[in-house]
């Protein structure tokens, strides 16, 4: 049994017990190095039964896929899986899972930071005090405002306890709406028109898909109020992100949070990475030790469940565990 780890760089599976698991079933191959090159890629994966994906930079399209004959299994270290042909993975019976619940509290804390940085003005104010400024900006309180959900998944989830703890209101919009849910997170679920129009801050939550792409278009990002704050800690392609940045040039949104956009590392020319109402962080919102360490046991354990024949916590492309 061949594991391949083709791309842990940087490094957060090397030295972990999760690691040491995964060596007691079969051979593992760990590569520090990144993965981005198709044909470095295949190269590694090409003998693998099982490949344990670190970076979603990694692209495990048709071709690659099709060129790795002894595959059975994807496991992902995290949530995102917009990095893998599901339909390519499916047809060749290649079993894809994530580790969905590993870093929500991470992803969580960091959403609300990013809510309360933007509203605070912190990074603002603390750039005018080292040029010898003392600001006095008159900044809202999050108390009694609306916080605004689009999508409600274990990360949704997280962020709508903490808001009620700030005592906020929490609507929320998602694909599939549960009652029962939204009475044990006391939100309420409101059509999306709705959620746009009428929050103080709008934070994302959804997976990135074809069925996603430019969600929040020219359109919806029309119906925000001139004050509200848009976070996304979800993934860049969510957002038309030109759109967005001329909306903060042209003050008809108060600013932005973005941990994710399409293309990273962000260019010191990108658009957004110039605008002073948007707070850049580098996609580290699920970077904790508690996170990564969760993530790395859970792709194992998948790893483990797969193999030893048992289905696993996390199965993304669920069809394949069904085929006889």
């Amino acid at each position: 049994m061949l594991i391949v780890v083709p791309d842990d760089n940087p490094p957060v599976l090397a030295g972990t017990p999760a690691l040491e698991r995964l060596r007691t079933i079969g051979e593992v191959r760990l590569y520090d190095s990144d993965a981005t090159d198709p044909k470095i890629l295949i190269d590694r994966l090409r003998e693998a039964d099982v490949a344990l994906n670190i970076r979603g930079r990694t692209l495990f399209t048709a071709e690659a896929l099709g060129a790795c004959p002894k595959l059975k299994l994807i496991s992902i270290w995290g949530t995102g899986t917009d990095n893998v042909d599901l339909p390519a993975a499916a047809a060749r019976g290649v079993t894809v899972t994530n580790t969905p619940g590993a870093n929500a509290i991470a992803v969580a804390e960091h959403t609300v930071a990013l809510m309360l940085a933007v509203a605070k003005q912190l990074v603002p104010a603390d750039q005018a005090m080292r040029q010898g400024g003392w600001p006095r900006n008159l900044v809202p309180q999050l108390r009694g405002k609306r916080l605004g959900l689009v999508g409600t998944g274990l990360i949704g989830r997280e962020v709508a306890a903490m808001a009620k703890g700030l005592g906020m209101e929490v609507v929320a919009w998602t694909f599939h709406p549960s009652a029962r849910l939204a009475d044990s997170l006391g939100l309420r679920y409101v059509e999306l028109d709705e959620l746009l129009r009428t929050s103080d801050i709008v934070s994302l939550h959804l997976r990135a898909t074809p069925e996603t792409r430019h969600f929040l278009s020219r359109a919806r990002l029309a119906m925000l109020k001139p004050g509200a704050i848009l976070v996304n800690t979800a993934r860049g392609g969510i957002v038309d992100e030109a759109v967005l940045g001329e909306a903060i040039l042209q003050g008809r949104i108060a600013g932005a949070a973005l941990d994710v956009v399409v293309d990273e590392p962000v260019k010191v020319d990108h658009p957004l990475a110039k605008s002073r109402n948007i707070l850049l962080t580098p996609h580290v919102a699920g970077v904790t030790e508690e996170g990564m360490i969760g993530m790395a046991t859970g792709a194992a354990e998948d790893v483990l469940s797969v193999l030893r024949g048992e289905r696993p916590k996390y199965p993304v492309n669920r069809e394949v565990l069904r085929k006889p």
